[in-house]
């Protein structure tokens, strides 16, 4: 499982933040202060994760201007079309150019009662409209002092991989609940002690070429500071920023953080 071979994905979550005249402004600084890093040449692929009212804006400038990043949605549906006031359908994102879709957020999990069986069903929703799920898990402050870091991770994700093909393209996202937002990271230890079981999940239910080949990000207090610390934990792919990604000189700094460790 050499971890050359999985290209790091640095990915921003904007959550409810930026209307669309803001993302454009935010885009186009950031690929201008990004013009020369790493991520031209495919080092590094950055994903940006705008609201869905700003997801027609930034496609068409991405495609515009040429700007190599990957875009996202922050969520999608079960439901293919229908009467589902409110939500959208993975079809809507595949015509927008999306390429992921970010699944089972803590956020969805804790504000919107999402259970394991609704993260597993967007997963296969995703899959089937051609989109690549980053399927979030990670444990709360309570879970971890009752059963340890990767026991509830662990099962989050078992029960999301369950009925995928082996050739499944996911991304897997550990997001320890009690680090997001609250800017105390994991260690990088703790991340790669989490995100190894978490790839082992994936040999088990996928294989271990899809083990090999799955990303697996660390999320949770991700910042310029720490960001060189995590990328060098063998089992750690890359990140899922927050807070951060709305700081374009900040994001800017986790996207390059290979000049802290040498690559």
């Amino acid at each position: 499982m050499a971890v050359a071979s999985r290209t790091p994905l640095i990915a921003g979550n904007w959550k409810m933040n930026l209307d669309h005249l803001q993302a454009v402004a935010f885009v186009q600084k950031l690929h201008w202060t990004l013009k020369d890093a790493k991520h031209e040449d495919g080092s590094v692929e950055v994903a940006v994760f705008p609201p869905y009212t700003d997801l027609r804006t930034v496609q068409t400038l991405l495609d515009a201007d040429k700007i190599p990043f990957a875009l996202g949605a922050q969520d999608l549906s079960t439901q293919d079309s229908g009467a589902f006031t409110g939500e959208i359908s993975g079809a809507f994102l595949a015509k927008l150019d999306c390429r992921y879709v970010i699944i089972g957020h803590s956020e969805r999990r804790q504000y919107h009662a999402e259970t394991d069986d609704v993260v597993a069903a967007k997963t296969k929703a995703a899959l089937k409209h051609g989109l690549v799920p980053v399927i979030c898990v990670g444990e709360t402050a309570e879970d971890l002092e009752k059963h340890g870091a990767s026991a509830v991770p662990v099962g989050q994700l078992e029960v999301a991989l369950e009925g995928l093909s082996a050739d499944a393209d996911i991304v897997v996202a550990y997001e320890p609940v009690w680090a997001i937002g609250s800017g105390q990271a994991a260690t990088p230890d703790q991340a790669q002690e989490v995100c190894a079981k978490l790839r082992a999940v994936i040999a088990g239910s996928l294989g271990d070429e899809a083990a090999a080949r799955t990303r697996v990000l660390y999320g949770g207090s991700v910042k310029s500071a720490n960001i060189a610390s995590f990328m060098r934990e063998p089992d750690v792919d890359g990140a899922l920023v927050g807070g951060a990604s709305l700081v374009v000189d900040e994001f800017a700094a986790i996207v390059r953080y290979q000049k802290h460790v040498g690559v």
